[in-house]
């Protein structure tokens, strides 16, 4: 009956291959994402973007756009570190139980993180409210570079040393 929705030659699509089904990580439901590494990465040039972006803003005097832009910087880092915790550092952490240097290579990266995570969040709630208080311009450029140097420091070395360990579970 439905022949005649099919295209003349009696050619039917090739269904589409299935993506491959990783295992999980032991004693949890996380599977390897093989897109998850260019993810973080995508979500670390972002965040510099929008660093970039405050940067200028506050550059030209235009606080309500620093404001702005602080706020979508913190929905980016938050996101980000929720992602990372979840399917990076668990993951991980399961895989790589049996090796003790990696594990606990990977139990600082996830402490350190843990620090930068809180002084970050600190930062942009000290200054969420620069586009209505100009006073808060005058510190903000210092403590701006300091947050900007960590955390630039800290996305070559997750790039360098810890992505490089995400690998499927055989």
């Amino acid at each position: 009956m439905f022949d005649f929705f099919r295209k003349k030659g009696g050619v039917q699509p090739a269904a589409a291959p299935a993506a491959p089904q990783y295992n999980t990580a032991p004693g949890t439901e996380i599977r390897y994402h093989p897109e998850l590494i260019d993810q973080l990465v995508s979500d670390h040039q972002k965040l510099l973007g929008i660093y970039g972006e405050i940067e200028e803003a506050f550059a030209a005097g235009d606080y309500a756009r620093v404001s702005d832009k602080l706020d979508e910087f913190r929905g980016g880092l938050q996101g980000h570190l929720l992602t990372e915790n979840v399917r990076l550092y668990i993951y991980l952490d399961r895989c790589l139980a049996g090796d003790e240097t990696n594990s606990e290579l990977i139990r600082g990266f996830r402490r350190e993180m843990d620090g930068i995570g809180k002084v970050a969040m600190n930062f942009l709630k000290k200054y969420e409210a620069i586009g209505v208080d100009k006073e808060l311009a005058g510190a903000f450029a210092k403590d701006f570079a300091t947050i900007g140097q960590v955390l630039g420091e800290r996305i070559q070395k997750e790039e360098q040393v810890l992505y490089p360990l995400y690998m499927p579970q055989y």
